[in-house]
């Protein structure tokens, strides 16, 4: 997992793209002191059955989760999906599941209100040719359905909008649509692409983001901050002063963002008057918001993972969170 470093006095985050080859860290997180006690377990009902808990996809989950590569209520059930190296694992009404099979490692994975987009490498038990390329599942990772590039790349940065399925992708090295080190777009979920020219983008990327709806509205999340662009990923704004951008996130009229400048901060701005609003995070020691994901159907409910690879969850605005796992343990 990418982790937190102290450099020359300041606080920076190391980005790594091998970050799967890392063996993961087995010290539990120190839980918040300022976390509640029932961190919105009030809200959570452990006999209640959902979507995943009635699929036979799925099966109950006890272990560790590893290097994740992105959140999202997939599918639009009510349950939030974790891309982990060795599958997706799925948080619902309080209990943890995981997939049967197709156990890839999703990389750039991308929720939608259909199902999901994700690149990465085949699991042990999948067919899928190495790397995938860019894939797409509307049965929550059972059917894995091919959109471009299988074979050739592994994208890691990738965003795709919740409900348009517009794809923005930075394309690591050449292959037969792109060329190296560039940014592509597709309006037509992946069938055609044309570079953007993201003018004002001279960054280390880490995430990108579409808007749910509005396929010209994209966000990154770089080295020196938050980016808004509004026509396509033609020109981008840094949007923030003296900070790392680390998680970029969209709902209907706002994008969330996480950053870090000696400590974390967690930001909802209005895409209509640009104004801001922190939010309250849990105590976390040299760590930041890495993923972070909003219920389509409740936006009282968020959940973000950590650079160390803790997931926390509120219920209730962001007035608790509850500590879901700790640094790779379930809780």
């Amino acid at each position: 997992m990418k982790k937190i470093l102290s450099t020359i006095g300041q606080m920076i985050i190391i980005f790594s793209l091998a970050a799967c080859s890392q063996e993961a860290k087995e010290t539990p997180a120190t839980t918040p002191e300022k976390q509640s006690q029932n961190g919105g377990d009030s809200a959570v009902n452990n006999d209640e059955k959902g979507a995943i808990s009635s699929n036979s996809f799925f099966e109950p989950f006890k272990g560790n989760i590893d290097h994740i590569h992105g959140i999202g209520y997939a599918g639009n059930q009510n349950a939030v999906f974790f891309a982990a190296h060795d599958g997706l694992k799925i948080y619902e009404f309080g209990k943890w599941y995981k997939t049967k099979k197709e156990n890839n490692d999703y990389m750039g994975f991308n929720a939608t209100e259909q199902g999901f987009y994700s690149s990465g490498h085949p699991g042990v038990d999948s067919k899928l040719p190495n790397p995938i390329g860019i894939k797409k599942s509307t049965d929550s990772g059972e059917t894995i359905e091919d959109i471009a590039l299988e074979g050739e790349t592994d994208f890691h940065v990738m965003g795709v909008g919740y409900r348009n399925n517009a794809i923005f992708v930075l394309n690591p090295e050449k292959n037969s649509l792109m060329e190296s080190n560039k940014f592509y777009r597709s309006e037509d979920g992946g069938e055609t692409w044309s570079e953007a020219n993201v003018n004002g983008l001279k960054d280390e990327i880490l995430s990108v983001a579409l808007h749910p709806d509005n396929a010209a509205i994209v966000a990154a999340a770089g080295k020196n901050g938050i980016y808004l662009s509004k026509n396509k990923g033609e020109s981008f704004e840094l949007i923030t002063k003296k900070m790392q951008g680390t998680s970029v996130f969209f709902i209907e009229d706002s994008l969330w963002y996480g950053s870090y400048s000696g400590t974390p901060k967690l930001v909802k701005r209005s895409l209509n008057d640009e104004s801001e609003e922190e939010v309250a995070l849990p105590e976390m020691k040299q760590d930041a918001v890495l993923y972070f994901a909003v219920n389509p159907q409740n936006e009282e409910e968020m959940t973000f993972v950590s650079f160390n690879g803790s997931i926390y969850q509120t219920t209730d605005g962001a007035e608790t969170w509850k500590l879901v796992v700790a640094e790779g343990k379930l809780q």
